[in-house]
C-alpha cells in the first residue's frame, strides 16, 4: 500500500487513513557533551543537554509520529526520571515509536518532513547522512525524508546559540 493509492481517495477512506503528526523539540547547548543530531555526531565544542542522547530532531519525529497515530508524547513513553532511558540513543528510541504507531494500525509512514533551527554548527554537511539514518529507522525509502536546515537570524534563545530546536511534520496511514 503506498499514500498514492487511488483507493485513499474516496471521501471516507480518505478521512479515515491517513493522518498528520507534527512535532517540537527544542534542547540547551552545554559543554563536555557530544552534539547528536539526526544520528549523526557533528563535532562542535557543546552537545544538547537531555536526559537520552538529546537528538532533537530525531524526538521531534517521535512526537510527530505519536501525534498522527494519536499516541501520547515521547515524554510519557520515555520519562525523562527513569533511569533506564539515561544517555539512551534516540535512533533505538524512534524504532520502538514506529512499533507503537504500527501496533496503533498504521503501518505506513508516508513522509517524514524536518527542519533543524540552528545557528550554530552549520547542519548543510551533515543532512545527507541524517536523511539515510531517518529513513533506516523509520524502513523506508531516503525519498520520503526531506531535512533542512535554518537559522533564527540571532533572534531568540536559539538565535543566541543557546540551543538547538527541531520541527517534524509527517503523514501515516492505516493498511485497512
Amino acid at each position: 500500500m503506498t499514500c498514492r493509492s487511488p483507493r485513499l481517495f474516496s471521501r471516507r477512506r480518505f478521512v479515515s487513513r491517513l493522518r498528520v503528526g507534527h512535532g517540537f523539540d527544542v534542547h540547551r547547548l552545554v559543554p563536555d557533551r557530544a552534539l547528536i543530531v539526526g544520528g549523526v555526531n557533528i563535532p562542535f565544542d557543546m552537545g544538547l543537554d537531555g536526559h537520552s542522547d538529546a537528538d532533537v530532531l530525531l524526538h521531534a519525529i517521535a512526537d510527530a509520529l505519536l501525534g498522527a497515530a494519536g499516541l501520547p508524547d515521547i515524554g510519557q513513553h520515555f520519562p525523562p526520571n527513569d533511569d533506564q532511558y539515561k544517555n539512551a540513543d534516540s535512533g533505538v528510541l524512534l524504532k520502538r515509536v514506529r512499533q507503537y504507531v504500527n501496533d496503533a494500525g498504521f503501518s505506513v509512514i508516508c513522509n517524514v518532513d524536518v527542519t533543524i533551527i540552528a545557528e550554530e554548527p552549520k547542519m548543510a554537511a551533515y543532512i545527507p547522512q541524517m536523511r539515510e539514518n531517518i529513513a533506516r529507522i523509520l524502513d523506508i525509502s531516503k525519498s520520503q525524508v526531506g531535512v533542512k536546515a535554518t537559522t533564527m537570524e540571532q533572534l531568540g534563545s536559539v538565535g543566541r546559540k543557546e540551543g538547538i530546536a527541531a520541527i517534524a511534520v509527517c503523514l501515516i496511514s492505516s493498511d485497512e
